[in-house]
């Protein structure tokens, strides 16, 4: 008995809407990175992109647990000295709630060159509505 391995070409992909409104941040982006990376699906195989795509709507209405919107911080730095800069997780869930939630989905993924094209397959949005009516996407629980 041999072993199926996926194929890039064979892989037909399917939009899914993830709604994170009143849900925990980490816990909607682990099951949108599941879902990008493909791990739902029957025919996974590691090696291969077999992920979909994913919508996460209401981005802003997510909730982070415990103390995290005061002790939790994004941190960057410039490459310069005296470079780094600091954010609290409550600033940037008022001002950019989208890239806290892409942030979190990232560091789910693998950290090489399938999980960046991983990666380009999720949309997220702040608000209720998104752009991706045409693809009729497929409402996740």
């Amino acid at each position: 008995m041999s072993t199926y391995m996926a194929k890039a070409e064979t892989i037909s992909r399917r939009w899914f809407v993830i709604d994170a409104a009143g849900k925990p941040l980490g816990r909607t982006a682990a099951a949108a990175a599941t879902i990008l990376r493909g791990k739902h699906r029957p025919e996974f195989t590691p090696h291969v992109d077999c992920g979909e795509f994913v919508i996460i709507i209401n981005a802003a209405k997510a909730i982070l647990t415990g103390n995290k919107l005061d002790d939790k911080f994004y941190r960057h730095h410039s490459g310069y000295i005296g470079g780094l800069k600091s954010e609290s997780y409550r600033h940037l869930m008022e001002t950019r709630p989208e890239f806290a939630m892409e942030l979190a989905v990232k560091g789910m993924l693998p950290h090489n060159s399938l999980g960046a094209k991983s990666a380009t397959r999720l949309k997220v949005y702040a608000g209720e509505n998104h752009k991706q009516q045409a693809q009729k996407p497929i409402a996740l629980d």
